[in-house]
């Protein structure tokens, strides 16, 4: 029987795609109606999305028994970038709803084996550390073993994204001893990480544990392999909109850009416009970019600024324009076959808070799996020995 998953804050349908057709979905929640149709679109009408806001889910709508529960919930205001409300904040503080979720499933003894979280980095930080210190007391209050990863995945796509991931595992669940380290290891277990745990009290602390997870074969595909020639979202902009972006850049950017002319080759580069302060201390406008063969952090704050710009240089030839629709989902992990929405705004609002393909598909081989698989008896190691011999 394949395993079986609940998916909150699903957004498109990021997890489900990194889970995988060897699991089952039966339930998906977004409280946004624009992504709840892109979800349809690509998983069809089956009735396991409900729409609306997990605050108003009770366990008794959540069909079944599911192996695992995968909840993405909003990071706005856990994200450096916000406005530092964290957990009490309207939108990240729907992680409390979603958790009385599990523990009412608990309570109805359908409890998950697994629990995964997925977040961004601001999250060990938040009020002084003291909302991931929530977090984890309540795996270890809901009577869950648990440990936490900070993944970039960069490591699988050429997207700059690092993403902290909590998983908790029931505590009757049994786990193989090749899964665990007796000490924080890279690359996985930063050192930010460490100083988070550092802040959490010794009662919850005892349930925690080291996840251990190699790390892929190193990726060989880059931002430039990613580029569409002729994108159907987005326009290659003019001469003086092209101009208009270097003369935003600073002597440093301007240098990365002569270093890009001098390549030999094709280069693409990522570029963000961020507000510095100039040699007399006045606020300007700034255009960064970075010629590293790996996208900037797709996000997706209001305000135009927020929306990547690519520029390809090949030689003395400069182009610029947005990123399209399609690359921020091929930065995602996602297929070409994969439905967008036919908005540009709503498609890099879906892709840019979305979780990276292939991260869940790691964690799903390389966690989720083992855990969820029967331990080897000792007849069977016994057995294994005697084939060998």
């Amino acid at each position: 029987m394949m395993p079986s998953f609940y998916e909150f804050f699903a957004g498109g349908g990021m997890a489900r795609a990194g889970l995988g057709v060897g699991w089952t979905c039966l339930f998906a929640n977004d409280f946004d109606p624009k992504k709840g149709l892109t979800y349809q679109a690509n998983w069809g009408d089956h009735g396991e999305l409900t729409v609306g806001d997990v605050a108003q889910l009770k366990a008794s709508d959540l069909p079944g028994q599911a192996d695992l529960v995968w909840g993405s919930f909003p990071c706005q205001d856990l994200s450096l970038a916000g406005v530092g409300a964290g957990l009490k904040g309207e939108r990240s503080g729907t992680f409390y709803p979603f958790w009385e979720l599990i523990n009412g499933l608990r309570a109805d003894g359908r409890a998950p084996k697994l629990v995964a979280l997925e977040n961004v980095l601001g999250t060990l930080t938040s009020r002084g550390g003291r909302d991931f210190e929530a977090i984890c007391s309540a795996f270890a209050n809901a009577g869950y073993r648990y440990g936490a990863l900070v993944i970039n995945a960069s490591l699988f796509v050429p997207q700059s994204r690092p993403r902290l991931f909590l998983i908790g595992v029931r505590e009757d669940v049994e786990i193989d001893q090749a899964l665990l380290s007796p000490e924080p290891i890279a690359p996985f277990h930063t050192a930010a990480l460490r100083r988070a745990f550092e802040r959490v009290g010794n009662v919850v602390l005892k349930r925690m544990v080291w996840w251990n997870v190699p790390p892929p074969p190193h990726r060989t595909d880059t931002f430039a392999d990613l580029i569409e020639e002729d994108p159907d979202s987005v326009d290659w902009h003019t001469d003086a909109e092209r101009d208009q972006i270097i003369a935003k850049m600073s002597r440093v950017n301007l240098a990365k850009l002569e270093a890009a002319k001098r390549a030999g080759r094709r280069v693409v580069g990522g570029i963000y416009k961020r507000t510095r302060l100039d040699e007399r201390g006045n606020k300007v406008q700034r255009a960064e970019v970075r010629f590293d063969d790996v996208a900037g952090c797709l996000r997706t704050p209001a305000g135009g600024s927020s929306r990547q710009v690519i520029m390809v240089v090949n030689g003395k030839t400069v182009r610029t324009r947005l990123i399209s629709a399609r690359e921020t989902a091929r930065l995602m992990g996602l297929e070409d076959t994969y439905k967008l929405p036919k908005s540009y705004n709503e498609a890099y609002h879906l892709t840019g808070d979305g979780v990276v393909v292939h991260v869940v598909r790691h964690l799903a081989e390389h966690i989720f799996g083992p855990l969820l698989a029967p331990l080897p008896t000792a007849d069977a190691h016994e057995g294994n020995a005697m084939k060998a011999a």
